[in-house]
């Protein structure tokens, strides 16, 4: 389908508030449309794609652009990473971008340096050099450039991945049993799932493959108590709801009611019991205190960078700063040691987060554990093989989009003496 005028000139507007990054693009795009409501489903669906598409590969068109206007941006970004013609844009640029825009089309992208071949900040590149060779770090890189996939979570408390499966190809869904998760699937495509019947009723929920895995790392068994210390909306309580099959309980607990709020329809759907949303003012709230010593497992998904989310959260990459990981750090080592004094004798503390970078995780769970001598770690490879969960990553779980198929994620086992 050809591009217009229109559609060029919006996806300017939209992609120029994007590059502020002042906010998640996620939430511009979601306010543009908004103030945009004649725009049609096909116009929405190339700005999105344009500004995600740019984010994304922001280091190359720099290269290409010089730098240059959000408008340059986006047509180095057409013609290099879309393949669009300039002759198919011709009758859409002024006097003199064409001839710029063909020496664009021109261009040689060999050798350039190692963060722009992997579309990173510098700095993220110089962390990353100290676990991954060069060649791993473009590799990494450039599965964080791809679009995630579906991915679903069965409750098993409404029904088995095997009826899911069947109800998803009945009604021409394709998809397929993820490779890890036993209780994950993985549609293929990007299917409209919010109003299928197996999502209405609670049988299926989204969440990526390696956010499932957590649960089975944090095993709570029928009757434990489980504090999930930074809930969010709650996907990863709801999960603990159920390999708990709705006994015991769980407290999912966040400094943002906003975002408990979005759990409660969620937990309506599941038909679980068991979780109990508890708005906390921080880690150290007095409703955190009163469990001190009294839970046996408890999960703490920490705030962190978010690096590991790229392939849909490509902007964060360029909201996030080495002095903001250094914020993140401080918080991070804080939580861990809140929710370390809830943990009761012979209970477990899991530290996760979806950050790609060593000192939002092996380091921070080296100095938790050179200050607490009363806790050991855990073997992840172990207690994953245990759940028959087929995935080794060794002592710490690390998956990545490009061995994995799953969004960059990591996790500590701990285990209270």
């Amino acid at each position: 389908m050809a591009i217009t005028h229109a559609q060029l000139e919006s996806a300017t507007e939209a992609l120029a508030l994007a590059l502020k990054f002042d906010r998640p693009a996620d939430s511009v795009l979601h306010d543009f449309f908004r103030a945009h409501r004649a725009l049609g489903a096909r116009d929405r669906a190339f700005i999105a794609d344009a500004v995600y598409g740019v984010l994304r590969r922001k280091r190359t068109v720099d290269h290409l652009a010089a730098g240059g206007t959000p408008r340059r941006l986006l047509l180095a970004w057409l013609v290099r990473a879309q393949g669009v013609s300039v002759r198919e844009l011709a009758a859409l640029l002024k006097a003199d971008e064409q001839a710029w825009l063909v020496r664009v089309k021109a261009a040689p992208l060999e050798s350039l340096p190692l963060a722009v071949q992997a579309e990173l900040p510098d700095w993220v590149v110089d962390r990353l050099r100290a676990t991954l060779a060069g060649p791993e770090i473009v590799a990494l890189a450039r599965a964080l450039n791809q679009p995630a996939p579906l991915d679903l979570r069965v409750n098993t408390l409404r029904a088995t991945r095997e009826d899911v499966l069947a109800g998803l190809a009945a009604s021409g869904i394709a998809a397929e049993a993820a490779p890890y998760s036993p209780v994950g699937v993985r549609a293929k495509g990007r299917p409209a799932i919010n109003h299928h019947p197996l999502f209405e009723n609670g049988a299926l929920e989204v969440q990526d493959e390696g956010s499932q895995l957590l649960g089975f790392l944090v095993a709570p068994r029928r009757h434990d108590l489980v504090v999930d210390f930074c809930a969010g909306a709650g996907g990863k309580s709801l999960m603990l709801g159920a390999l708990m099959r709705s006994h015991g309980r769980i407290y999912a607990f966040d400094v943002s009611s906003a975002r408990l709020n979005r759990l409660k329809p969620r937990l309506k759907r599941s038909g679980l019991s068991n979780i109990h949303p508890r708005p906390i003012r921080n880690e150290n709230d007095l409703a955190v205190k009163r469990l001190a010593g009294k839970i046996d497992r408890v999960l703490v998904d920490a705030p962190c960078s978010g690096l590991g989310t790229l392939r849909r959260n490509p902007d964060l990459k360029w909201r996030q700063s080495p002095q903001s990981v250094a914020e993140l750090r401080l918080k991070q080592a804080a939580i861990l040691r809140a929710a370390a004094g809830l943990v009761k004798p012979g209970g477990r503390l899991v530290y996760a987060t979806f950050s790609l970078l060593a000192e939002e995780n092996e380091d921070i769970v080296a100095a938790f554990l050179a200050e607490h001598v009363d806790f050991q770690q855990l073997d992840c490879a172990a207690i994953l093989r245990e759940a028959r969960v087929p995935l080794d990553t060794g002592l710490f779980f690390r998956v990545f989009p490009h061995l994995h198929g799953t969004d960059g994620f990591f996790a500590a086992v701990m285990a209270r003496a």
